[in-house]
C-alpha cells in the first residue's frame, strides 16, 4: 500500500479514536504537517520498505517462569493471567583482547502468542528487560500480543544475564547518600574510586566487553536464533541506543523498530548531563501540577515541601535499615520515581512520609539500585558499567566542581545532582570503541517522545530521530520515561506501525 495511504488511513483512525491529534508541534526541530498537507521526508537519506512479518521458528528451549517472574515484578506485578516462559541464551563474550571468543549467557522472558518476534531492549541502568516485556504485555493493545510474541532480553551484564556485580555495597550507599550540594567532593570521589577499582579487579578482561556495541552483537545472534530474516524491536530508552548500533552494522536484517525515548547523538556528555537536569524539573512541575489537580497529600507545594525536606536532611539524616535518607537519597529516589509516571502518587506520599520521618517509603524507590537482591542484581553497576564502556569522555573533578555551582543555580532541585554523576566515568579505563558503520538506508523507525521524559528529553529523541535514515516522531505531552502503555494515542500508533505497517505523519501530537 502506498506511504500516503498508509498516513491518511492512520489520521482516519486516531481521529475516531479521539486519543491523539495531528498538528503543530511547539518543537521547533520537527517536520510538522498541517492540514490538508502531505508528509515530508524526516531525513535525507533513502528509507527502504517495511519489512514484512516473518513466523519465528527458535531453536530456544523454553520453559515456564510466571511465578518466577511475578516474585521477581513484587507488588507491581501486573494483574491478569498473562503466562511467562524464560530461556538462555549463549552469546559471544568478544572482549577486545580476545576478538570473538569467550562466552556470556543472556536471559530471555517471552510473553504473548503471536507467530511473529518482538524483542524488547532496556536502558543498562533501568529494570530489566525481561521484566520490562512482561510489563509492556499488560499494558499495549491486545493486537500486538496476538500478532507477536515479545522477547524481553535482560543485556549483557544486566538482571539474570551473566551480570554485573561488582561495586562494593558501601560504595554504592556511599555515591547515593552522597548530598550533591556539599562543597567538597572528596567523600563522593573516594567511594567512586573504590567502585572503580573493585570492577576493574573484579572483571579483569570482562570489563570492556560490557557495552552497547556489543549488546547489539547479542541481538544479532538472537536474530539468528529466532531462524528470522529480520529483527523487529522496541528500544526503551537507552536500548534504543542500542538498536541503532545494530541497524548500523546489520542494516540489511532491521525490521519493524519503535524507540520509546532515545539518547541525544548530537550533544557531548556534558550537554546530555544538563539536558537531563532541566527534563528533570520540568518532570518535577508536572508532578506538582497533577498533585495539585489531584488533591494528592502534598497539594500544590511539592517543590516548596521537596525542598524543605532537603534541607531538613541535611541537619539530620533519617536512619534506616539498607540506606540512610540523606538529601542525595532522596534527590535520587525522586528521579527515580519521576520517571515511572505510574509511581508519581506514590512518590508524593513518600515525601509526606518523609517530613514525619518515616524514610522507608522514599528509600524504597531506590533500593533496586543499590541492594543485593537474590531476585536480580543492582542495577547500579551494570548501568556504572555500560554508561563509561560507552565513552571516552572523563571529566576531570575540578571542572565537574565548576558545573555544579553554575546548574546548582540554574537548575535548583537537580542540576547539582547531574552535575556530580559526571565523576562517575573519571577513574574508569578509557575504552578503545569500534567506529560504528554510517547508518545511510533503513526502513522507517517509529521514534516516541515524552515532553518531560528525565531520562531521554524530548529534544534530544527528536534528534535522534533526525539522525535515522527515515526517523518517524510521535510525541506524547505527557511526563514520565517512556510513551507506550501510558499513552493510549502512543501505543495505537505503534500497534499500527508494528502489526500493519502504518506510517504515522511525523509531528503527529498525543495528549496529555
Amino acid at each position: 500500500m502506498p506511504r500516503r495511504r498508509h498516513v491518511a488511513l492512520l489520521l482516519v483512525a486516531l481521529s475516531v479514536l479521539t486519543a491523539c491529534s495531528a498538528g503543530p508541534s511547539t518543537r521547533p526541530v520537527i517536520a510538522v504537517h498541517g492540514e490538508g498537507e502531505q508528509p515530508q521526508a524526516t531525513a535525507p537519506a533513502g528509507p527502504r520498505e517495511i519489512p514484512p512479518l516473518e513466523n519465528y521458528n527458535s531453536n530456544i528451549t523454553w520453559s515456564s517462569c510466571t511465578e518466577q517472574a511475578k516474585l521477581r515484578m513484587g507488588s507491581s506485578a501486573p494483574a491478569g493471567n498473562l503466562a511467562y516462559e524464560c530461556a538462555r541464551l549463549t552469546v559471544k563474550l568478544d572482549v577486545p583482547s580476545r576478538p570473538g571468543r569467550g562466552s556470556l549467557g543472556m536471559a530471555l522472558l517471552r510473553v504473548g502468542t503471536g507467530a511473529s518476534a518482538l524483542v524488547v531492549v532496556g536502558d543498562a541502568e533501568g529494570e530489566p528487560g525481561t521484566l520490562k516485556a512482561a510489563r509492556l504485555a499488560a499494558s499495549l493493545p491486545p493486537a500486538v500480543l496476538s500478532t507477536f510474541s515479545l522477547i524481553g532480553v535482560d543485556r549483557r551484564g544486566t538482571g539474570r544475564s551473566d551480570g554485573v556485580q561488582c561495586v562494593p555495597e558501601v560504595a554504592r550507599v556511599g555515591i547515593v547518600e552522597a548530598d550533591p550540594d556539599e562543597d567538597s567532593q572528596e567523600d563522593l570521589l573516594e567511594s567512586i574510586g573504590r567502585a572503580s577499582q573493585e570492577c576493574v579487579l573484579d572483571l579483569e578482561n570482562r570489563l570492556p566487553a560490557i557495552d552497547s556495541w556489543r549488546a547489539a552483537a547479542d541481538l544479532e545472534q538472537l536474530r539468528e536464533a529466532l531462524g528470522v530474516d529480520h529483527l523487529n524491536a522496541i528500544g526503551i530508552g537507552e536500548g534504543s541506543k542500542v538498536l541503532t548500533l545494530y541497524a548500523s552494522r546489520y542494516p540489511d536484517h532491521v525490521g519493524r523498530m519503535v524507540f520509546d525515548g532515545a539518547p541525544d547523538p548530537t550533544m557531548d556528555v556534558p550537554g546530555v548531563a544538563e539536558a537531563k537536569a532541566v527534563a528533570a524539573e520540568a518532570t518535577f512541575a508536572a508532578f506538582e501540577k497533577d498533585c495539585a489537580v489531584r488533591s494528592c497529600p502534598l497539594g500544590a507545594e511539592a517543590t516548596k515541601r521537596f525542598t524543605a525536606l532537603l534541607t531538613a536532611l541535611r541537619t539530620k539524616p533519617l536512619r534506616g535499615n539498607d540506606l540512610d535518607l540523606t538529601p542525595g537519597t532522596a534527590t535520587t529516589a525522586v528521579l527515580t520515581a519521576l520517571a515511572d509516571r505510574s509511581r508519581w502518587p506514590a512518590l508524593a506520599d513518600a515525601i509526606v512520609a518523609a517530613e514525619s520521618g518515616k524514610p522507608a517509603p522514599l528509600t524504597d524507590f531506590v533500593r533496586a539500585q543499590v541492594v543485593d537482591r537474590d531476585d536480580d542484581i543492582p542495577l547500579f553497576d551494570p548501568g556504572l558499567v555500560t554508561g563509561c564502556n560507552d565513552t571516552t569522555t572523563r571529566i576531570p573533578p575540578e571542572r565537574v566542581a565548576g558545573l555544579t555551582k553554575d546548574w546548582r543555580a540554574k537548575h535548583p532541585l537537580f542540576g547539582a545532582w547531574h552535575a556530580r554523576r559526571l565523576l562517575l566515568c573519571g577513574p574508569f579505563p578509557v575504552p578503545q570503541p569500534a567506529k560504528p558503520p554510517k547508518l545511510t538506508s533503513a526502513p522507517p523507525v517509529l521514534v516516541l517522545t515524552t515532553a518531560t521524559d528525565p531520562v531521554t528529553p524530548q529534544g534530544g529523541s527528536e534528534r535522534a530521530a533526525q539522525a535515522l535514515p527515515a526517523g518517524i516522531v510521535v510525541g506524547w505531552q505527557g511526563g514520565g520515561h517512556g510513551a507506550l502503555g501510558q499513552s493510549a494515542c502512543a501505543s495505537q500508533a505503534a500497534q499500527e506501525f508494528l502489526v500493519d505497517a502504518e506510517i504515522p505523519t511525523s509531528g503527529t501530537v498525543c495528549p496529555p
